[in-house]
């Protein structure tokens, strides 16, 4: 699997607070927002499987 760059444009406040809770894990921002990207993308595919499940079971 190889690497991409991926360029945002963010205002200086969000960046501020993005710098303080990165820094609050001893992680990087870029660092910092990988792992929320991950996590988010986790999460919706996570969701997405009990749904599924639910379905095929007949739960929803």
């Amino acid at each position: 699997m190889g690497t991409s760059v991926l360029s945002l444009r963010i205002d200086g406040e969000l960046l501020d607070r993005l710098r303080d809770h990165a820094a609050k894990r001893g992680m990087s921002v870029q660092d910092y927002v990988i792992r929320t990207l991950v996590r988010d993308d986790f999460d919706e595919r996570f969701q997405a499987a009990v749904d599924e499940t639910e379905k095929f079971y007949g739960l929803t």
